[in-house]
């Protein structure tokens, strides 16, 4: 089997803990089993999990790292330019010198394309390391911020075009949320699968997706995960807001127990591989059109 393009599909959510890396990891595997070529890029790079379930073997990784402002104060006029420049308030003029605070730096190069006297340069500040190998015949790669580290999203979209270099079917776990990392996760992709449970946090969280896919303009759908006899607040929000409903997969203790191992439902669990490969059937249609 072999896709009339390449696609890239993002598996995100509004809460953590609706089950958006077990589907994740599960459609990459079930590609893969269908003989399509797969990558697997864990984006929620200041708790990354996938590999918990993946298992690869990592054949290298590099550093990744954002500039940042280096002031030489011989230079420097003290006039505050740079200061009024940065929105984000990294670096300051106080008294006679000149302060930054990397932690805040965005690295976009104002101050130092500001700067009337060029006495800003910029250093590199290291804010983790993209990690990648292979999981059987799925390629992985996945981020890990330092510790500490507040600034994810430059981390991210090294993973993500670490992973569309490689062609084919690209299937990128994002963080929970809907702040920054979440965007530079999904944007550009294809099409982003919500995954959801029907409870009214889940579902509160869920409009709040929707609204950031509609804003983003990226095709999306929604997988109810965990559902139970009764809980309808998702299916009635959707059918509300016209949101489309892939499917749901039942909440049932065998998969809890399955995870808790740090194996993977897909061949485990009954009726589980089947709903992953009604998702990937319609993920082949919507890369054929």
């Amino acid at each position: 089997m072999a896709f009339p393009k390449d696609l890239t599909v993002a598996v995100a959510s509004g809460k953590g803990g609706t089950g958006k890396t077990t589907v994740s990891t599960s459609l990459a595997l079930a590609a893969a089993g269908a003989g399509l070529k797969v990558t697997y890029a864990d984006c929620d790079v200041e708790e990354p999990n996938g590999h918990l379930f993946l298992k690869p073997e990592i054949s290298r990784s590099w550093p990744v790292g954002i500039p940042v402002p280096a002031v030489d104060e011989e230079k420097c006029t003290l006039c505050g330019i740079c200061g009024e420049v940065c929105q984000y308030k990294a670096i300051a003029c106080l008294g006679s010198t000149v302060l930054t605070f990397d932690k805040m730096c965005h690295g976009c190069g104002g101050c130092a394309l500001a700067c009337p006297v060029s006495a800003i340069s910029e250093k590199t500040r290291e804010i983790g390391v993209v990690e990648e190998g292979r999981a059987g015949a799925v390629s992985f790669l996945h981020g890990r911020t330092n510790v500490g580290e507040p600034m994810s999203p430059p981390l991210i979209r090294a993973v993500r075009g670490a992973a569309e270099e490689k062609k084919g079917l690209v299937v990128v776990d994002a963080p929970p949320g809907t702040t920054c990392p979440v965007v530079a996760s999904v944007r550009g992709a294809d099409f982003v699968l919500l995954v959801t449970e029907p409870t009214p946090f889940g579902v509160n969280d869920l409009e709040l997706a929707v609204d950031m896919m509609r804003k983003l303009e990226i095709p999306h759908a929604v997988l109810i995960n965990k559902a139970r006899p009764g809980r309808t607040l998702a299916a009635e929000y959707c059918r509300r807001e016209g949101v489309e409903v892939l499917g749901e997969i039942p909440d049932d203790r065998l998969v809890a127990e399955v995870l808790s191992r740090g194996e993977l439902p897909l061949e485990q669990v009954p009726g589980y591989s089947d709903r992953i490969k009604e998702l990937l059937i319609y993920l082949l249609k919507e890369a054929r059109k």
